[in-house]
């Protein structure tokens, strides 16, 4: 399947380290959950199951494993670690986001403090102590539809900006964006508003419109594809935008002569080995430096050493559980 993708050399050295995480797992009744964007030796080698944030969130809370090892980000680590408070999550790498690390649970206090009675909607990439102060929270593939849950005037949507213009487009809404250092000279009549957030992915912001006219120049049959992180005007501009698992779909459905993904590039890779039929352009170079730090030798280490437990405050886990769980009856 990686032949095409992965140098023999790397694959040869790899599959031996995944021979061993796969009999690792067994012995120590783990269950390996691997982000879409994981490197592809790594996510099509040893994880139980496979997907975007949603998925994993509902393979996290259904597992009877003793231990859940996720291959991912923290934030996806402690939203198990939210569904599964008695069982041991591990993480190979306490690796971070820039989207998780734009909003503190300080500020979304002072956004309530400054919108009182407003609810609050957190994206999934957000840390356990925001998703705690938070009513629900969301993924990329069901943010307009908890929104429109909601059934309110006002909704506060955090932490992405793209995100959030994106949704209120899709809602009908009205968007405004406070600022951190000051929520007191906003103007705000609830009115089918949604209220923002300035936090960016350091990977889809990176995407431009002028990206997508030069692909289009030398491949005016190319389908392209954005992740809704991505700013409007280059959802605007590409054939489809949706979550990384409603990515995957489409490709899979769909006989276009050829495609391009606007969004971490591990993951066209992943697709392409799935896929050798489709022809998928390789003109990615934007690879998440946080996602990139999970490797096959961490994980194996995570595994033989129990390292880098996830643990979070018991009232934290309680009052995030409610989000994420409304989240996941929601979808």
């Amino acid at each position: 399947m990686l032949g095409d993708v992965v140098p023999d050399a790397e694959l040869w050295y790899k599959a031996g380290l995944a021979c061993e995480i796969n009999r690792l797992k067994v012995e120590r009744n783990a269950v390996i959950l691997g982000h879409n964007y994981m490197e592809p030796a790594l996510f099509h080698s040893i994880p139980d199951f496979q997907g975007d944030s949603l998925e994993l969130c509902r393979m996290a809370a259904e597992t009877e494993k003793d231990i859940i090892l996720f291959c991912g980000v923290r934030f996806m680590a402690e939203t198990a670690k939210i569904l599964n408070p008695s069982k041991t999550v591990l993480l190979p790498s306490m690796a971070g986001c820039s989207l998780a690390g734009s909003i503190t649970a300080a500020d979304v206090r002072k956004l309530k403090e400054r919108f009182p009675g407003v609810p609050v909607v957190a994206y999934v990439n957000t840390y356990a102590d925001v998703k705690a102060e938070s009513d629900i929270c969301c993924t990329s593939s069901n943010a307009a539809s908890v929104v429109r849950s909601l059934e309110a005037d006002a909704v506060i949507f955090l932490p992405d900006e793209f995100l959030a213009r994106n949704v209120a487009r899709e809602t009908g809404n009205h968007i405004i964006f406070p600022t951190k250092d000051d929520l007191s000279g906003i103007t705000f009549e609830p009115d089918h508003q949604l209220i923002g957030w300035q936090g960016r992915c350091e990977v889809h912001e990176k995407f431009t419109v002028e990206d997508i006219q030069n692909v289009r120049k030398q491949f005016p049959d190319v389908v392209i594809l954005a992740h809704p992180e991505c700013s409007p005007e280059v959802v605007d501009a590409s054939d489809y935008s949706g979550s990384t698992s409603a990515m995957t779909q489409y490709v899979e459905q769909t006989d276009a002569p050829r495609y391009l993904l606007l969004t971490e590039c591990a993951m066209a890779d992943n697709i392409a080995a799935a896929n050798p039929e489709k022809h998928m352009l390789r003109l990615c170079s934007v690879r998440c430096p946080h996602m990139n730090q999970i490797t096959l030798e961490d994980t194996l280490t995570a595994l033989q050493t129990t390292r880098h437990v996830i643990e979070l405050p018991q009232d934290v886990i309680q009052r995030a559980s409610r989000a994420v769980e409304r989240m996941i009856a929601v979808s």
